[in-house]
């Protein structure tokens, strides 16, 4: 039962939703995200009111279904990291090409790739393939923690049920961006910290 305005969606419905094109809101394991088909990914960033040279992080439900996206030299260290991090809050950003790139970040070469530890959401992501993803909270606010706080930013955006989600953490992920083979570096401290790898490469 939710306590907000917005809609509530199982994940049958939410997934027509946003294979439709509509953006939604989910929950993943660090705080609610907004969550919409990479070729709409534009909306996101107007939704937001954000600008376009803050990319957008592409979720997904297996490690194949994102480092298809991955260029070929930085695949095999993104795998081990992915085998032994995800599903969890660890953002990998790696070097990218195709169209997906392009929707996320546009004129940009790295794509941000994650796995969340929310089962609720990777089911959705079964069902709809990568998504764009991005905080659930306007450009400059404050990210929400909860789905009444994602309402409160976004009332007019469904959101995926049942209701109440399982606990979130709060905490955003880490983001570790890869340099060559074997080194990567650290962009943002957050929940979870790989072994072996030290801030500022």
């Amino acid at each position: 039962m939710s306590r907000h305005a917005a809609q509530v969606l199982g994940a049958d419905a939410l997934s027509q939703h946003l294979q439709q094109g509509g953006a939604a809101v989910i929950p993943t394991d660090t705080v609610p995200g907004l969550a919409i088909a990479p070729r709409q990914a534009d909306d996101i960033w107007r939704l937001k009111r954000r600008p376009a040279d803050k990319p957008l992080i592409l979720m997904g439900a297996s490690v194949e279904a994102l480092l298809r996206h991955a260029q070929a030299p930085c695949r095999d260290d993104a795998r081990r990291l992915a085998e032994r991090h995800w599903p969890g809050a660890l953002t990998l950003v790696v070097p990218a090409h195709g169209e997906v790139l392009q929707a996320l970040n546009p004129g940009g070469t790295c794509l941000g790739l994650r796995i969340p530890s929310c089962e609720l959401s990777r089911e959705l992501l079964q069902r709809t393939g990568p998504l764009a993803t991005s905080s659930a909270n306007p450009s400059g606010d404050p990210a929400a923690t909860t789905p009444e706080q994602a309402a409160l930013y976004f009332p007019e955006l469904p959101q995926l049920g049942p209701q109440p989600w399982p606990p979130l953490s709060g905490q955003a992920s880490t983001v570790i961006t890869w340099i060559s083979s074997g080194r990567w570096n650290v962009l943002r401290r957050g929940a979870v910290m790989p072994e072996g790898i030290a801030e500022g490469g």
